[in-house]
């Protein structure tokens, strides 16, 4: 199984190095020399020479063994780098993949369904779930005890927070709109063609 940890944003220097932001709790590991990344929906192992963590700016500073220069790097440019994740890689109490959390239903602490975790993206060192498909419209919930009061994948269950979180209140149905008259006839037909009249084709009496 692979899983997404980095996304190339730039490159740096003329040796191929290329800056990346991580998206990973194990930058260490993920990163190390010798460890191999691969491009999203690529088979060509990237081998890593070294890695820096950047102090000035979020992100860290990677060279591959097999992209010698700038212009190789480019290629690189924008690109998802996925790492190979054993099935039993345990994780820490409480720490889950994204996969594992996109699909979740999410309700809220009164039990109303609020929708369907669609993406995961992260801010600083905070993930943030993205909220479609129910009665308030989208909505982001940070990953933070405040807002989030039950996570259980494995369970199918994610609770959160409404109030804390200052959703808008329930958006009313769409009414839909009656059918519009058909351009050269008025709106108050009489009998159509053979004698029959609009209501009869429909069905009504």
């Amino acid at each position: 199984m692979r899983l997404v940890v980095a996304l190339v944003r730039g490159v740096h220097g003329l040796n191929g190095a290329v800056r990346v932001e991580v998206l990973t709790d194990r930058p260490e590991t993920r990163f190390a020399g010798g460890a191999r990344l691969y491009r999203e929906g690529g088979d060509v192992p990237l081998t890593v020479a070294d890695a820096v963590d950047i102090p000035d700016g979020p992100g860290w500073r990677l060279r591959f063994r097999e992209i010698p220069d700038r212009n190789a790097a480019e290629t690189l440019r924008d690109a998802y780098l996925e790492a190979e994740v054993l099935p039993d890689e345990a994780l820490d109490r409480g720490t889950y993949y994204w996969h594992e959390i996109v699909g979740l239903p999410v309700r809220g602490l009164d039990g109303e369904e609020l929708g369907t975790v669609a993406d995961v993206y992260r801010v600083a060192e905070n993930d943030v779930y993205v909220v479609r498909g129910g009665p308030r419209g989208e909505f982001d919930v940070p990953a933070v005890r405040d807002f989030v009061r039950v996570l259980a994948p494995r369970r199918g269950e994610m609770v959160v927070d409404a109030v804390a979180l200052e959703l808008g209140p329930p958006r009313p149905p769409k009414i839909p709109r009656p059918p519009r008259p058909r351009k050269g006839r008025p709106a108050s037909e009489g009998p159509g063609p053979g004698g029959e009249s609009a209501g009869a084709e429909a069905g009504t009496s």
